[in-house]
């Protein structure tokens, strides 16, 4: 069952609407947009479930799931389930859905899943260092005028040219 593909919306009414969503995030609820801490929460609650007593006695994870807290009663994880579920309803509803890999003509599909894997894992590991994902730092910190959310974006946009010449050969 396909569905005609729609065009892609307009990038700057996709950025205010992005900018109305944020400010809906600050004004419903106190917060801005973020995933990695639903993440955590997530986590906590899986491991929760199989090793209570580990978590009571472990102060980071106590933080979100000890004693008789539900590390699930915050408004970030049904963002982070939301995500991917407006993304998928998005995808469908414009006729883009498909299941595939995007890579570049000179990397096999199960190299571009090893890397996206490693890098993924790179980021979240660096997210939960510095205490907020891409998304938080640069969305949410950016929105507020957070000097160290700015030197982040500045830091991240530098990185990402610098790397991009040492794996360009992959994707051209």
């Amino acid at each position: 069952m396909t569905r005609p593909e729609k065009p892609w919306i307009n990038p700057y009414l996709g950025g205010v609407l992005l900018g109305l969503v944020l400010f809906a995030a600050f004004f419903i609820t106190g917060n801005g947009l973020g995933a990695s801490g639903g993440f955590q929460r997530i986590w906590a609650w899986l491991e929760d479930v199989v090793a209570s007593g580990h978590v009571d006695r472990t102060g980071y994870l106590a933080a979100y799931a000890g004693g008789d807290k539900n590390p699930l009663d915050l408004w970030i994880v049904p963002l982070l389930i939301g995500v991917p579920v407006g993304g998928f309803l998005s995808s469908w509803f414009s006729g883009r859905f498909k299941v595939r890999t995007g890579k570049g003509p000179n990397i096999s599909v199960r190299t571009r899943w090893a890397a996206a894997f490693v890098g993924g894992t790179i980021m979240g590991f660096g997210a939960r260092f510095a205490r907020g994902c891409t998304s938080g730092q640069a969305l949410s910190g950016g929105a507020v005028l957070s000097v160290g959310s700015w030197a982040f974006m500045f830091a991240m946009f530098a990185g990402g040219y610098a790397v991009a010449w040492f794996v360009r050969k992959l994707w051209t």
